[in-house]
């Protein structure tokens, strides 16, 4: 299936080009259809942060951007769903607006939404993989080009991550420091032959010097690959089987000195499928709900920019328990992140 997924476009691209029209044509069309996708995104950044400006005494106004790419996903692409059923679960009704620390994300300088890149659409034209990744960078930058606006990306699959922090490192001029929580370390070189697959992510950001320091919190699932990849790259790996020794230390990290801020990366399969069984990937052992919360409330530093991934509304059940579980740790980043 996911081999389908990522070849649906490269077989509309050669059906195009066997029927003998013109590259430059095909090249402009793709051109016109993602200047289109990123001009809805640029008009309503450029609303919301003029809205935000408008009310004042916002430092940092987080922004939720949706990127529904689900096609680099190694078994199942539910999470191309994601964006709108975590938020339909955010304002479903079914709780108040208030996070757990305070902040009302009815107010506009805590909370705004510039809806979601048009990534199948730019995909249905044939585009690969290397320009949709600069495309989902260049949607990033735009949102951060509206002071105070900071994106809060909604996956997706893992993959986004990659061309995400990417963009967030190159906006900012320099490094960040990452807090990655999932079951998988996610750093594969390039898993089944993708070096773009949601298992790769990380091994891209390192390898651009778009992080300082890499912190994956939640591991239960790595190999000996995984584990020879950390080590390539530094990275601080705390795996579940030792969660209980760790978890002064994880509660309370402070990150991002010396560097442009802080990323946290925030895979829904880092909780135990007792709490969040809308996942790809089953992985028992995990997090639970308010170890995550702990560390996430807990973390002294600056955050830039987050995403939250790998939410598979398709294996959802209980009535979305899932979408209200990634819908809460949406809601508490933001908070966060929002000054």
């Amino acid at each position: 299936m996911s081999a389908i997924g990522r070849s649906r476009g490269i077989h509309y691209l050669q059906k195009l080009s066997a029927a003998n029209i013109p590259s430059d044509l095909i090249e402009k069309g793709q051109s016109r259809v993602i200047d289109a996708s990123l001009t809805l995104i640029r008009e309503k950044a450029k609303l919301k942060g003029e809205l935000v400006r408008a009310l004042g005494g916002s430092l940092a106004s987080t922004s939720l951007l949706g990127v529904p790419l689900g096609h680099n996903s190694s078994f199942l692409q539910g999470p191309a769903f994601a964006p709108p059923r975590i938020r339909e679960a955010m304002w479903c009704g079914s709780t108040n607006s208030t996070t757990e620390e305070g902040k009302e994300l009815k107010d506009p300088r805590v909370l705004t939404d510039v809806g979601d890149l048009a990534v199948q659409e730019i995909r249905d034209c044939g585009v690969d993989d290397d320009r949709l990744m600069n495309v989902v960078s260049e949607s990033v930058k735009i949102v951060m080009e509206e002071d105070p606006l900071r994106p809060l990306v909604l996956g997706g699959d893992h993959s986004i991550s990659y061309p995400v922090v990417r963009a967030v490192s190159q906006k900012l001029g320099g490094p960040v420091d990452i807090l990655h929580l999932d079951a998988h370390p996610d750093i594969y070189d390039a898993f089944e032959g993708n070096k773009y697959s949601h298992a790769s992510p990380f091994a891209r950001i390192m390898e651009g010097g778009y992080a300082r320091r890499l912190l994956q919190v939640g591991i239960r699932s790595i190999n000996s690959e995984g584990r020879e990849q950390g080590k390539r790259f530094g990275v601080e790996q705390y795996e579940m089987r030792t969660f209980s020794r760790d978890r002064h230390f994880l509660e309370h990290l402070k990150l991002g000195e010396g560097v442009k801020g802080v990323y946290i990366s925030v895979d829904v399969d880092c909780l135990d499928p007792a709490f969040a069984p809308g996942v790809s990937h089953f992985e028992p052992g995990g997090l639970s709900f308010r170890d995550v919360l702990n560390i996430l409330h807990n973390l002294q530093g600056n955050l830039v920019a987050a995403d939250v991934v790998e939410y598979n509304p398709q294996r959802d059940a209980v009535d979305g328990l899932t979408a209200m579980v990634a819908a809460k740790l949406v809601r508490e980043l933001a908070a966060k992140m929002s000054k």
